[in-house]
């Protein structure tokens, strides 16, 4: 891990607006944190060059597109070295229907989140895609059945 990076008030500014309108426009960032448009644009540059930007997103309505079952699927792996992680994270990246993977502590070693039309398509990718991964020893799925928060703003210190 690199240590963080430092980051004044209107550094901070821009990051909290950025995560919540990432489509703002230049001018109106501007306005918003009192400062204009062209040390504006330069300090979202140097933000995005220094990696604390990463990339920015179009939030979709799932349910909208016919993904109505959402999933977090532990997973635990048969052998716990670099070699059965690195083999299971490649075969993971393969599966479009798991949108999170995460090395984790606790009784899985991986846990995925995972998303699908129904319950049979949501089957199909459990018991044929994952659970066919040769790394794989055990699964334990839950399935979410409400989400009273879904943020994707990281607190900005």
């Amino acid at each position: 891990m690199s240590s963080p990076i430092k980051l004044d008030q209107t550094d901070r500014k821009i990051l909290n607006i950025l995560q919540k309108h990432a489509k703002i426009t230049n001018a109106q960032l501007s306005k918003d944190i009192d400062l204009s448009p062209a040390p504006t644009l330069e300090r979202v540059k140097k933000l995005e060059n220094s990696g604390i930007i990463e990339s920015y997103h179009a939030k979709l309505n799932g349910h909208l597109l016919g993904l109505n079952i959402y999933a977090f699927v532990s997973v635990k792996l048969k052998n716990y070295n670099k070699k059965s992680h690195n083999s299971f994270i490649s075969k993971i990246e393969d599966i479009d229907e798991v949108i999170e993977s995460h090395s984790v502590t606790g009784k899985g070693d991986y846990l995925l989140k995972v998303v699908a039309k129904d319950v049979s398509a949501y089957e199909d990718v459990v018991r044929d895609r994952i659970s066919a991964i040769d790394d794989v020893s055990s699964l334990e799925s839950m399935v979410i059945l409400s989400t009273s928060k879904d943020s994707k703003v990281i607190p900005v210190p």
